[in-house]
């Protein structure tokens, strides 16, 4: 067999255009998915043969009785059907989900199968298998091991299986994973190995794994030639279908919902659902952030996008199982994607009707609640038909997540602004940094069918990669903007209550610069909506407050465009340069000694006074200097210093860190020789002085012509939008327009109006942020045209 091939993030492409439709959420969010395949009448689904000797092996399966089927008749009265049944896989065989009905099935099949024993000569009973297992295995042949990858209850099935059949287990999990499900796992008696990245690569890890005589994958997801066990576990979830037909008495639903995941259990319900006769319609739910089906059947891409990690953590695959995928593409009548928000709300409401349903479960009632009368009309349902929830896991805990719906740029801002997302390289006390806002902005973007790609080379500290693909044939423009911000310690007041008052919108990144990135994000909707020629790409980056590692990780992984536009608080000014810095380190070296022996020390600290003195000499030569004439002259400052041990010890070394801002011709070259020079004179006139200079880190100085066409495009739309005469100039600040143009691409800071930044009181004004929006989004029509 051949592994699973690793996940390549593809561009979107031109599809056929999915339905729209009224649901909640965005109005201009991703569309529901009416499968013209599948309206078809001439296909049915190949029927599960073996389903009477399935439902027999569970009956006999320890702890088994049938999930209850719980009749909803206030969602059925809201949806507009004659009745709502959702099937609560809460208790499974002692089990928080159904995965247990697959796994011992294809469990089952696959060591008998591995023992060469004939299908009519099988073991009944887990029992008798477990007999036979012990029987083959001696001192050269020990017993199997099971290999599974799983975002949570797969694997602890398996793992559940290999207890019962007395084998060893190793469960291999995404980096992601909760440390309470591992722990879960564990306690099944498996050993659990943590992938460094997602679940598809924690699949291949396992198959890898598992790659030795006596290693057997046990997986619900098929590749290359290993379809067998995978449709074995198909198979199984059979089980389930089977009591359902039983609870209804022998009545066919007319529309049944299941979630998605790799497609194992879809495949199973359209097995079922759509067999020979059957007029029941099969919808499919996946997370806004893991629409692999979703984007294969109106794109026709095989893997998805690495995008944000999701509450439905079941359901968070890239790929398609490759033996399901034929049969979903025929089978699913109507495809849906929904946000961690609304599968939340979901569970809300079926906890309070008595279903303790998980996210992954409740994302059926999601996607209900997504259908509009249009949509209902077209799936043929009405007052008296009856719908079949597949709520697939129990309760859980999860993140409660944020809404994403929201599309005007003040309440985005605010949304942005309430997350924590403080730099964890400053302050005293360090940052989460900005995986949150990430995921936030992740999830915000696929609700929309905006592909974001997740940019994380340096653990915990993602950028985001936004993709509004165009037609062909148009110029790009990319959207820059950083989501960290400086540290919360000195903020005057909730630095994460985003109040808005006098038309002033406070808090903590408001103008530094969430804002921005707000009004961004509502360009990026806006011209999807028009469908330009060129793309609009938005980097929302991480670290820029400090080393600018977000925008340095998007150039590196190739994004390219034409221009970008960086949208810090410019106070609606088009700031065409700024000012570069050099940051540096300058060691005055002591002699460590006694407090009461002078004669043998030698005070680093207080020698170190004579080179602050002549700093400050420097910093003030520097504001006499003959001035840029647009971003003015140069400065320096002594930021830090540490030196000594304790108070009874003269201290043998003491440590400034100085920043010298650069004005454009000037280099960390021409900085460091000034320094030299200063301490040089200092060594000169001080007797016993030496000392050590380096250049720790620094950013280039950036510069655009007042009449470079992207200068004059943006002044124009400004002007237009504003209906005044926007200034043109530059910034003492730094921001990461300087690395966009050493990187190639033309680039304009320009951003709303803001005050307050690093202070202990930020606020932006909101109308600046709506017409930052506006401007931006007339800007790309124009450019991308």
């Amino acid at each position: 067999m051949s592994p699973p091939p690793p996940p390549q993030p593809p561009q979107p492409s031109s599809s056929p255009s999915p339905s729209s439709s009224s649901s909640s959420g965005s109005p201009h969010r991703r569309p529901l998915y009416f499968n013209p395949v599948a309206a078809t009448k001439d296909w049915a689904a190949p029927p599960n043969q073996d389903l009477p000797d399935i439902a027999r092996f569970h009956q006999r399966f320890p702890g088994y009785r049938p999930t209850p089927l719980v009749s909803l008749p206030s969602v059925a009265r809201d949806a507009g059907v004659g009745a709502v049944h959702v099937k609560n896989e809460s208790d499974r065989c002692g089990l928080p989900a159904f995965k247990i009905l697959g796994a011992s099935w294809g469990t089952y099949r696959a060591v008998a199968s591995r023992l060469r024993l004939p299908p009519a000569a099988a073991p009944a009973t887990l029992a008798a298998l477990r007999q036979a297992l012990a029987s083959s295995s001696s001192s050269s042949s020990p017993p199997l091991t099971l290999y599974a990858a799983t975002d949570g209850n797969h694997g602890r099935a398996v793992a559940r299986m290999a207890s019962l059949l007395g084998v060893a287990a190793e469960i291999h999990v995404p980096c992601c994973m909760k440390h309470e499900t591992i722990d879960l796992i564990r306690q099944e008696g498996a050993r659990v190995v943590v992938s460094t990245r997602d679940y598809d690569a924690a699949m291949q890890e396992a198959f890898a794994a598992s790659q030795h005589s006596q290693g057997l994958l046990i997986q619900d997801c098929s590749f290359g030639d290993y379809t067998e066990v995978p449709q074995w576990i198909v198979d199984g979830y059979g089980t389930m279908h089977h009591e359902i037909d039983q609870q209804l008495g022998g009545q066919s639903p007319d529309l049944v919902i299941s979630p998605v995941g790799v497609g194992s259990f879809a495949h199973s319900v359209v097995t079922h659902y759509r067999a020979p006769g059957s007029t029941c319609q099969v919808m499919s739910v996946e997370p806004d952030t893991a629409a692999c089906l979703w984007k294969r059947l109106v794109r026709g891409e095989e893997t998805s996008v690495h995008s944000a990690p999701t509450i439905m953590a079941g359901l968070e695959c890239s790929t398609i199982s490759e033996r399901s995928w034929p049969v979903l593409q025929k089978g699913i009548n109507v495809s849906a994607t929904v946000s961690d928000f609304e599968a939340h709300e979901a569970c809300e409401t079926l906890h309070q009707l008595g279903v303790d349903a998980g996210p992954c479960g409740a994302a059926t009632l999601a996607a209900l609640r997504r259908l509009s009368a249009d949509d209902k009309a077209a799936l043929g349902l009405n007052e008296s038909s009856v719908v079949v929830l597949l709520s697939t896991e129990g309760l859980r805990s999860y993140d409660v997540p944020r809404d994403v719906s929201d599309e005007d740029p003040v309440d985005l801002t605010r949304a942005l602004v309430g997350i924590n997302s403080a730099n964890p390289a400053l302050g005293s006390h360090p940052g989460p940094g900005e995986t949150e806002i990430a995921k936030f902005i992740c999830s915000w973007f696929e609700h929309r069918d905006i592909d974001a790609h997740w940019v994380e080379p340096v653990k915990g500290r993602p950028s985001v990669v936004a993709v509004v693909k165009g037609r062909g044939g148009g110029k790009r423009l990319l959207l820059n903007g950083h989501i960290d911000t400086v540290t919360l310690e000195g903020y005057d007041g909730d630095p994460l209550d985003p109040r808005i008052d006098n038309g002033k919108l406070y808090g903590r990144g408001s103008a530094d610069m969430k804002s921005g990135v707000a009004a961004q994000m509502v360009t990026a909707a806006n011209v999807k909506k028009r469908q330009l020629a060129g793309d609009v790409v938005v980097t929302t980056v991480a670290d820029e407050e400090f080393k600018s590692l977000g925008t340095v990780n998007v150039l590196e992984a190739g994004w390219r465009a034409d221009a970008a536009i960086v949208s810090e608080c410019t106070d609606m000014a088009v700031v065409r340069s700024h000012k570069g810095f050099v940051w540096l380190e300058i060691d005055v070296h002591g002699v460590a000694a006694h407090g009461s022996r002078p004669d043998l020390g030698y005070d680093a600290i207080a020698k170190s006074g004579h080179v602050l003195v002549e700093l400050d000499r420097y910093s003030e030569q520097l504001q006499r200097r003959k001035a840029d004439p647009v971003v003015g002259p140069p400065s320096a400052h002594a930021s830090l210093i540490r030196g000594g041990e304790e108070v009874s010890s003269y201290p043998a070394k003491c440590t400034i860190t100085l920043e010298r801002r650069t004005v454009p011709g000037e280099s960390p070259t021409l900085v460091e020789r000034e320094i030299r020079d200063i301490l040089d004179r200092v060594a000169a006139a001080t007797p016993g002085f030496r000392y050590d200079v380096r250049v720790t880190f620094h950013r280039p100085p950036f510069h655009m012509a007042e009449d470079a066409p992207l200068t004059q495009l943006v002044w124009k739309h400004a002007k237009s939008v504003t209906r005044g005469e926007p200034a043109i100039g530059g910034a003492p600040f730094w921001t990461d327009c300087a690395l966009l143009l050493e990187a190639g691409i033309p680039s304009i800071l320009f951003g709303p109006r803001g005050e307050g930044f690093h202070a202990k009181d930020e606020f932006v004004y909101t109308d600046s942020i709506v017409q930052t929006a506006q401007i931006l989004t007339q800007l790309a029509e124009e450019f991308c045209a």
